[in-house]
């Protein structure tokens, strides 16, 4: 099965992206994610101003398989949560990319992201290419 990554996002090997605008950093997970998971029954987010650490734990999403602890690919305060996915989680399977993203985080340092994954790179580690 072929999934999408977009290539102006980065990705942690846990299977979350990071896509940056200016200081902005929009964070959610991958598609093959979500697959993973299979139906996503709770989703458990940090709130507007927390402080989130790149590689620490911001938040859980369980589906009827696993509970999954959802990792910061970067630095600084939550500025928006995607509130609708709490009440309703299986939204995230409908489109990760876009309406399905977790949080919005304004960066201490936008250079963190250029850690994570290249979308080629995420694709060769979870496809096995």
């Amino acid at each position: 099965m072929s999934f999408d990554y977009p290539q102006d996002f980065r990705y942690l090997d846990s299977h979350e992206y990071v896509r940056l605008d200016g200081d902005i950093a929009t964070i959610g997970i991958t598609e093959f994610a979500v697959h993973e998971l299979g139906d996503i029954v709770f989703l458990e987010l940090p709130e507007i101003g927390d402080l989130v650490t790149k590689g620490d734990t911001f938040g859980t999403i369980e589906s009827v398989k696993a509970v999954e602890e959802l990792n910061s690919p970067v630095t600084g305060t939550v500025v928006e949560r995607n509130d609708p996915l709490i009440e309703d989680p299986e939204q995230v399977s409908d489109d990760p990319y876009g309406e399905g993203w977790f949080l919005k985080v304004r960066v201490n340092d936008p250079d963190e992201v250029n850690d994570a994954l290249t979308a080629d790179e995420y694709r060769a580690q979870v496809e096995g290419e």
